[in-house]
């Protein structure tokens, strides 16, 4: 269950007031109320604050985007002298370092498409990385479940188009009717449906599939 987004900004404020320096609070309030909807920045920010890397006073800068791919991200927050690397998606959240040290695997750097070590600390430490932009105001990728435009939703998201009859597919009937059932009911019969899925051919996410408008507890009224 996702923790409601108010808890995430009074738990974060909380840890602020041990975190940040007192001169340093209303810079860092300005970049919280950037991210106030966007859940995985605030789970990113909860993260730091509550767990400082080098258990001394900071506070953060800036978030930026060092990679995305299939609804995961990694992200850099930028501080007064480091940036720290953490891998996020809606399955949680793991930090990996300051992003000059590249303590990053193996399995990363292949995912994401590094050449090497080498290559990820080159990139990730670049001076003109782009700040990571809330998720609700990025129509490049999907409000739900974070393909960015050409790649397939994740199985089951609510905003992927049916390639049969051209509604949602979560909520049209062309599931139960290609697979001859009232409901899906077991893991096998998904496992089908997947596979008579990719035979038709999956609609990946384009901009236009959004909702035409996105307001606060926008992910609520989808699901």
């Amino acid at each position: 269950m996702h923790v409601d987004l108010n808890e995430l900004i009074a738990g974060i404020r909380a840890a602020m007031d041990y975190a940040v320096a007192e001169e340093k609070r209303f810079e860092a309030e300005e970049l919280l109320d950037i991210y106030r909807e966007d859940r995985l920045a605030l789970t990113v920010l909860h993260e730091f604050y509550n767990f400082l890397p080098d258990a001394t006073e900071d506070w953060v800068r800036d978030i930026v985007l060092l990679n995305r791919k299939q609804g995961i991200f990694l992200l850099a927050l930028v501080t007064s002298a480091r940036r720290y690397v953490y891998l996020a998606s809606d399955e949680g959240i793991e930090f990996h370092g300051e992003a000059g040290e590249g303590y990053i695997a193996t399995e990363l750097l292949d995912f994401f498409a590094y050449e090497n070590t080498e290559d990820f600390i080159r990139r990730a430490t670049a001076a003109n990385l782009a700040s990571y932009e809330p998720l609700r105001l990025d129509a490049d990728i999907c409000p739900v479940c974070h393909a960015i435009t050409g790649e397939c939703h994740e199985l089951g998201c609510v905003v992927e188009v049916c390639p049969w009859c051209g509604g949602q597919l979560v909520h049209c009937s062309c599931r139960h009717d290609q697979l001859g059932v009232d409901s899906i009911t077991t893991e096998a019969q998904l496992l089908q449906f997947e596979v008579l899925l990719e035979e038709r051919g999956r609609i990946p996410y384009a901009p236009e599939q959004r909702p035409a408008y996105l307001q606060e507890g926008w992910e609520e009224e989808l699901e």
